[in-house]
This record gives C-alpha cells, structure tokens and sequence, in this order.
C-alpha cells in the first residue's frame, strides 16, 4: 500500500490512454510509452508503474529540438539531415524530465530500479505518432509540449505512472 494517494500526484500518466495530465493546472497531453509494454525489470525497454519523483531536470538554455545523449546536449538541432544521417538513434530531445521510483522493490532497487534504467519524460521528433506506444520506455511528448511541462513542474514533483485508465 503506497503512501501517497492520485490527488497528490502532480504529474499523472495514464499509460491505457498514453496521456500525461498536470492536474493542478488543468494541463492534458497525448504521449507516447514503451513499445514492449508496461513493467518495471531492467533491459526490457518496458514503461515502469507506480510513484516516481523527478530526480533531475535537464535543458533548461536549450533550444527546442537541441539532441541530448547521456543527459548532455550534443550542440546539435534535430532536424531531417540528421534524422537521415542517424537513422537509429532514439532521439532525446529539447528537455528531460529524470524519473527516480519511490517503491522499492518495485520501481526502486535492484532489477527495477527506474533511475538506473534511465527513464525519462522527454521530447521526440514531431514527425513520431503520439498516442501509440512506440519508445524503449521513456515517456515521450512533442516538443512544444515538453518544454511547457519542463516549466511547469519542479525537480521533486510527484509523478504517478497508472496501468489502469484514469479517464
């Protein structure tokens, strides 16, 4: 039993529906989650459940569309030069939003752990579909749509990933 409850959620990611809502702001975006499916284990590229925290945020000087690798900008701006010139990177991309589990054993410790899998909310190519699960597990928004969020919510917010639909 968690000791948090949905109403002090101030991030909730409804992964049924692949959307992401600010409830204190009355904010509602469609997303996009892991391709593999819903779960917690390490190397599976699955989208974890459960109480998260925002670790870290990082991009805040950057540029919409700057490309982030390892949490770093790289210099570079997406665009459709390099998305032909890189046609397998998983781009990261304008802002990341690093996601720290709060359950252990659950999302947080050894084979689950959601900080050490690196998951992220962050931005994508706009030309990738949203509303469809399609990432290796991060959560992935628009670009317009991450920076607004970026903004929004502070490092420490209270992030709730939901199998079940809260519509």
């Amino acid at each position: 039993m968690s000791q948090f409850k949905l109403e002090d959620a101030d991030v909730l990611i409804d992964l049924a529906n692949q959307t992401l809502a600010l409830p204190k702001y009355n904010k509602f975006y469609v997303i996009s989650t892991g391709k593999n499916g819903i779960g917690e284990q390490e190397n599976t590229g699955k989208t974890p459940r459960g109480w998260h925290r925002v670790a870290q945020k990082f991009g805040a000087q950057s540029p919409k569309n700057a490309v982030f690798i390892a949490r770093k900008p790289t210099g570079e701006v997406y665009n459709t030069e390099l998305a032909t010139e890189y046609p397998e990177r998983d781009w990261i991309l304008s802002r990341i939003l690093w996601l720290d589990g709060l359950e252990n054993g659950f999302n947080k410790g050894e084979g689950c752990d959601t900080m050490q899998r690196y998951i992220y909310i962050h931005g994508t190519p706009d030309t990738q579909p949203m509303g469809v699960p399609m990432s290796h597990g991060c959560i992935r928004m628009r670009n317009e749509e991450i920076i607004e969020l970026f903004d929004l919510v502070p490092e420490d917010a209270l992030v709730y990933l939901s199998e079940q639909s809260l519509a």
